[in-house]
């Protein structure tokens, strides 16, 4: 089956750029019709979904993270990637890869990875 995991720094300095690695096991990210999304959990907040890269390649951002957030593939290695641009410690979260067939409803995030706990401070 399916299996995410999410990789990358604990820990970012303000101001600087958060970049995550999602590496899936057990299936293809090119597969049709997936969306492979990532999410974020501040702590005592809500998830919140900040974008997609479909089979397609084709992206997908949250308006209000639009601006700072990038997201690519590599298919050769079959992972994709979050960069999130000028952190803040307001953007401490653990941050999630999953997949689904539909963008920006974590309602139809069937597969997850366990998270990753990313924290913005000098």
């Amino acid at each position: 089956q399916v299996q995410l995991q999410e990789s990358g720094p604990g820990l970012v300095k303000p101001s600087q750029t958060l970049s995550l690695t999602c590496t899936v096991s057990g299936g293809s990210i090119t597969t049709n019709y997936y969306y492979w999304s990532w999410i974020r959990q501040p702590p005592g907040k809500g998830l919140e979904w900040m974008g997609a890269i479909a089979y397609s390649g084709s992206t997908y951002y949250s308006p209000s993270l639009k601006s700072r957030t990038s997201i690519s593939r590599d298919t050769s290695k079959n992972q994709f990637t979050l960069q999130l641009s000028s952190v803040t410690p307001e953007d401490t979260a653990v941050y999630y890869c999953a997949r689904g067939l539909v963008a920006a409803d974590l309602r139809y995030l069937e597969v997850w990875g366990q998270g990753t706990l990313v924290t913005v401070s000098s």
